[in-house]
């Protein structure tokens, strides 16, 4: 699984960290979310999955 931010999309909104905070992170300084793991194992992919629908401008997606 990859996981894939559209930086022309996220507002920061950081309902990605609450899915999966060992995914994403936004800093103080961030313009766009950080993906910590672009690769998470597959144990992770429930909280990630999450973390896509949970995103309000559909700026995350999972490839694989």
């Amino acid at each position: 699984m990859r996981v894939i931010v559209d930086s022309d999309r996220c507002e920061l909104h950081g309902e990605c960290m609450v899915a999966a905070p060992d995914v994403f992170d936004i800093g103080d300084d961030d313009e766009v979310v950080t993906v910590l793991n672009a690769e998470p194992g597959e144990h992770l992919r429930a909280a990630v999955e999450q973390a896509v629908l949970m995103c309000p401008l559909g700026a995350i997606r999972i490839e694989g």
